[in-house]
């Protein structure tokens, strides 16, 4: 543990961090939302992308110097940080800044968490921080960064994590801790078989994939994984498990944010996806975005309001829990449970339950749709019906183990 490091005020020690996002991965699992854009890019609760997220807490918590890892399919991602998040001022020391793989270090794209840290030690080290914060750009949540921040200095850690129990069969998935009495890890296991249970025996422990680094001991120990040909080079797998027996590695407790409980979601599958945006449809929801304390920020243009209009049809409109976003037209349609996104047309006497539509989405009169995602720019003819007869589905469409109905983007009936 190194206690001689610099003490920074609050303000002090924001300036002094670096945070890096990593927003490269191929999101195979979300496919096919996933074929034509990165998974940070997929969009999200109608007027979002996933990405926006974690940038709304970094710049919340007043981290304003953040690098984005980009890799495959980046163009709708980079097209989406420049339109919406560019109003950060570089002449004040605050930037968001894309970094694809520049064959600085090796000729190879990113083959790794790690690697894609030690392929930019150039760039972050021009940029001399004592903290580095390493995010992912696909997950679910709100947290302040700054208390972990502070967390971390204070106990002169070299590396701190933050960490959320989940159910311990759903632990699989992720990195499991196990720590003392102080919040020391103690041992960590990506993605075990069998997940140390933590406290009441039902739950693990696990990582949210939130990193703050003490950046001198961050870069020694990616010089060292880099130079090893049998590491993966991922910080799960690697550098984190040979951290826990050498250096000072500590685990920080997510807290409860804008009068909500802690809540944090990777969106790695389908059904995670379909699930979470269920999630943010409760009438109590577990993620609030609708505090102003706490804005989710995003790219907003100059659309129209949304409008329901009753045309008389029989059917309608009925709308309960759900969120219709700007530029939809609704006519006496049914909706609950639902997400409809920008610039959605929803005929009259259509009836959907359980559902994400995305942008451009028309929906035709009378149409059925049950427990399904649909991508943009498709057409629902009238009558069609959808998440009905899986048997049905699985011929036409990814149906998953769930019963949740994917519908790719520009799909186009027969």
């Amino acid at each position: 543990m190194n206690t001689t490091r610099t003490r920074f005020t609050p303000g002090a020690l924001l300036r002094n961090t670096l945070t890096v996002i990593l927003a490269g991965g191929h999101g195979t699992r979300l496919y096919p939302l996933t074929k034509h854009r990165a998974k940070p890019a997929v969009p999200f609760a109608g007027a979002y992308r996933i990405i926006d997220f974690t940038l709304s807490n970094c710049v919340n918590s007043g981290l304003r110097r953040i690098f984005v890892l980009t890799q495959y399919k980046s163009f709708s991602l980079d097209r989406h940080l420049q339109q919406g998040w560019s109003s950060l001022r570089y002449d004040m020391g605050e930037f968001i800044l894309q970094l694809p793989p520049q064959e600085r270090m090796k000729r190879s794209w990113y083959e790794g968490t790690a690697d894609a840290i030690f392929q930019n030690l150039y760039v972050f080290q021009e940029q001399k921080p004592d903290y580095t914060v390493i995010l992912s750009g696909d997950h679910i949540y709100l947290m302040d960064y700054a208390p972990m921040l502070a967390a971390h200095q204070n106990k002169g850690a070299d590396l701190t994590i933050a960490a959320i129990p989940v159910p311990r069969q759903d632990a699989k998935r992720f990195g499991v801790l196990q720590v003392d009495a102080s919040n020391r890890i103690v041992g960590f296991e990506e993605k075990p078989r069998d997940p140390a249970s933590w406290r009441d025996g039902q739950t693990s422990l696990v990582s949210m994939g939130v990193y703050v680094f003490s950046t001198d001991v961050l870069v020694r120990r990616v010089l060292e994984d880099a130079k090893n040909p049998q590491s993966e080079h991922d910080f799960g797998q690697n550098i984190i498990p040979g951290m826990v027996s050498r250096d000072a590695v500590f685990a920080y407790s997510m807290p409860a944010m804008s009068g909500c409980e802690p809540y944090w979601r990777d969106i790695g599958t389908i059904d995670s996806y379909w699930q979470t945006s269920m999630d943010i449809l409760q009438p109590d929801p577990p993620l609030n975005l609708y505090d102003p304390s706490w804005p989710v920020r995003t790219y907003r243009d100059h659309r129209p309001p949304p409008i329901v209009i009753d045309s008389g049809h029989p059917a309608g409109p009925l709308i309960r829990n759900s969120m219709v976003c700007a530029g939809a037209r609704i006519t006496s349609a049914r909706i609950e449970r639902s997400i409809v996104a920008l610039d959605n047309v929803v005929g009259p006497g259509a009836d959907i339950v359980e559902t994400v539509l995305m942008s451009r989405v028309r929906v035709g009169e009378g149409a059925r749709i049950r427990r399904a995602i649909i991508d943009k720019d498709v057409d629902i003819p009238e009558g069609e019906t959808i998440g009905y007869d899986l048997e049905r589905e699985r011929q036409r469409f990814l149906v998953t183990d769930n019963g949740i109905v994917v519908i790719p983007r520009g799909y186009v009936f027969d």
